[in-house]
């Protein structure tokens, strides 16, 4: 990694780490840089986990610290998320670069619109963890575990989708259990992305390293403030990058 790749991916990492704390989606970014940099789709997809793995790290962490946590409950949903994520992981490492950019280009776009529009979720005032739903979410959990140790993309709103509408949990409880989840089923894909030799460490722990200064800044100077001005921003980027995902 060149001097320069190194001051782009901070400055990249950083971005993303103060959209994430703002409005969400800065990891649709991040995928499209490290191809666009050289690296193979399922290299990207690899070293972009390690930032992700850092980033939850610090999350759960924070949740904790606020005594928010549902346990066992987040075990039970983490369980299945992983063999999910071996399962998704393992595609990943397989698939065809080409067909792969142009999977991400849809996602990106698609996750992009709902960041953008977000349609309600209605949320029962009272939450509900009986045996029935309990295993409803195992098996979903199966599938989200699939999905995000495929491409990862989009796997928040999924999760928020689930846990609020088939449960009823407040966002601070829903968030907990996301970040947790996330955590749990990225140490997976890691193991399988590093096993095949698609990780590339210095690229994953200097974007690591700017999405953290991101996070912190962003966290702090959004109080108050609307993120339609980023929402926007960040729209047309990934506009842009979709376009040359898909055709280029």
């Amino acid at each position: 990694m060149s001097v320069i790749e190194g001051i782009l991916l901070v400055l990249a990492g950083a971005f993303a780490g103060f959209v994430n704390s703002i409005a969400g989606g800065g990891s649709l970014l991040i995928m499209p840089l490290l191809i666009f940099m050289g690296l193979p789709s399922a290299e990207a997809n690899g070293t972009n986990r390690v930032a992700i793995f850092i980033q939850n790290i610090f999350s759960v962490a924070g949740y904790r610290s606020k005594g928010v946590y549902v346990f066992p409950f987040a075990i039970y949903v983490a369980l299945p998320a992983i063999m999910g994520a071996i399962i998704g992981s393992n595609i990943a490492v397989d698939i065809g670069d080409k067909l792969f950019n142009r999977i991400l280009a849809v996602v990106m776009l698609l996750v992009m619109g709902i960041s953008i529009f977000r349609p309600s979720i209605n949320i029962d005032p009272s939450e509900i963890i009986t045996k029935k739903k309990t295993w409803m979410s195992v098996v979903v959990f199966f599938f989200l575990g699939i999905y995000g140790g495929f491409i990862q993309a989009g796997i928040g709103f999924l999760i928020i989708a689930t846990l609020t509408s088939i449960h009823g949990f407040n966002m601070a409880k829903t968030n907990s259990i996301k970040v947790f989840v996330i955590l749990c089923y990225t140490v997976a894909a890691v193991i399988v992305f590093y096993l095949e030799g698609k990780i590339r460490w210095e690229y994953g722990l200097t974007l690591a390293a700017g999405n953290s200064i991101g996070a912190w800044v962003g966290s702090r100077w959004s109080v108050g403030k609307s993120d339609r001005l980023i929402r926007m921003i960040l729209l047309v980027m990934v506009i842009a990058l979709s376009i040359k995902l898909w055709f280029f």
